[in-house]
């Protein structure tokens, strides 16, 4: 299997375009417990050019109704990424003064639980700004975020079938 570049400026032109709208090639989860990790998982694809089509396990969204987990969920975005092995994107967990543009930060409460995932849009004297969905940002600095815990996702690279 061939490995290739993460393409993190397609990633961030993909963020700039879509942070403060939709595509409307993907299903707005907005109102049906948010479009964070749906939103992340656009620019991701963005920059890696690859879907994973294992069913359940993979990362990929044909529609709203067929789907991964990993597409829109927190956790599970979190597993695949840092878990795949095979086609697709892959990375590694990162301590946030380590992550670059494309890469993303996942925000967790004081249980341990993950619920937000911004997309780095800019990394800038130490401070990081992200884009999201759900409550729609572009640019916002993360310390302007109130969260128990963060890490994050640094994209590693995309493997290509």
């Amino acid at each position: 299997m061939k490995i290739k570049e993460y393409d993190r400026a397609a990633a961030l032109a993909y963020a700039r375009k879509w942070a403060l709208g939709r595509n409307p090639a993907y299903y707005d989860f907005s109102r049906i417990g948010g479009d964070c990790t749906n939103f992340a998982s656009q620019c991701i694809f963005a920059g890696a050019g690859e879907m994973n089509f294992t069913p359940t396990f993979g990362w990929f969204y044909r529609s709203a109704n067929d789907r991964t987990p990993s597409w829109t969920g927190v956790e599970y975005l979190y597993n695949f990424l840092t878990g795949n092995s095979g086609t697709g994107p892959f990375g590694t967990e990162t301590p946030l003064s380590r992550l670059e543009t494309g890469d993303i930060v996942q925000l967790g409460n004081a249980t341990g639980d993950f619920y937000h995932s911004p997309v780095v849009v800019s990394v800038s004297g130490g401070r990081i700004f992200v884009a999201a969905h759900s409550f729609d940002v572009f640019g916002k600095p993360l310390s302007s975020y109130s969260f128990a815990i963060a890490r994050g996702i640094h994209i590693e690279g995309v493997r290509e079938p």
